[in-house]
């Protein structure tokens, strides 16, 4: 139950994202489908590719203190975009998208969390 939940937080994240910033967006239109295709994809490469690249990047990020994650992040919607239907105006987008992102995700939890939904006890 909870990889469905967060599979339909991400993807509800990824469809806000495109309706709020005009730099990511889906080609053709946010299908359902093609937004939990996506959704499930960034979940993938999350858990498998982010953390290789922040371990190879961990100099940089110490060097910026933290904020060569900013470029990590954006490099990871990159990749999404590179197979599925999302797509991003570029780089600079990529990164800008990956932050936006990032608060929207944090507040859905927020919400998910505040509602019980996902199986915590308070």
């Amino acid at each position: 139950m909870g990889f469905i939940l967060r599979l339909l937080v991400n993807a509800l994240a990824l469809y806000l994202l495109t309706q709020v910033y005009s730099g990511v967006f889906f080609e053709g239109g946010a299908a359902v489908g093609s937004v939990l295709i996506a959704a499930l994809v960034m979940g993938i490469v999350n858990a498998l590719i982010r953390p290789v690249l922040l371990l190879l990047s961990l100099p940089l990020t110490l060097l910026t203190l933290g904020l060569f994650t900013l470029v990590v992040n954006g490099v990871v919607l990159l990749l999404v975009a590179a197979v599925t239907a999302l797509d991003t105006a570029g780089f600079g987008a990529a990164i800008v998208g990956a932050l936006i992102l990032t608060v929207i995700s944090w507040l859905l939890d927020a919400v998910v969390g505040a509602l019980g939904l996902d199986g915590r006890r308070a």
